[in-house]
């Protein structure tokens, strides 16, 4: 399922008539530190398997 320009111009009109445009830079920000959690997240799994691995040979 892809989104058009469309369907994104009525998703950003939505977000800024639910959360106001000055809302949107703090929203922004946390979904970008959540994104980056996440990635820093993935990342330590990751050493931690190949550690594990490594330990098993």
């Amino acid at each position: 399922m892809r989104l058009g320009v469309q369907e994104l111009l009525i998703i950003l009109a939505v977000v800024i008539i639910i959360f106001g445009p000055t809302q949107i830079p703090k929203l922004t920000k946390m979904f970008g530190k959540s994104v980056k959690g996440f990635r820093d997240g993935m990342t330590e799994d990751e050493e931690k398997a190949k550690k594990a691995e490594d330990e098993t040979e």
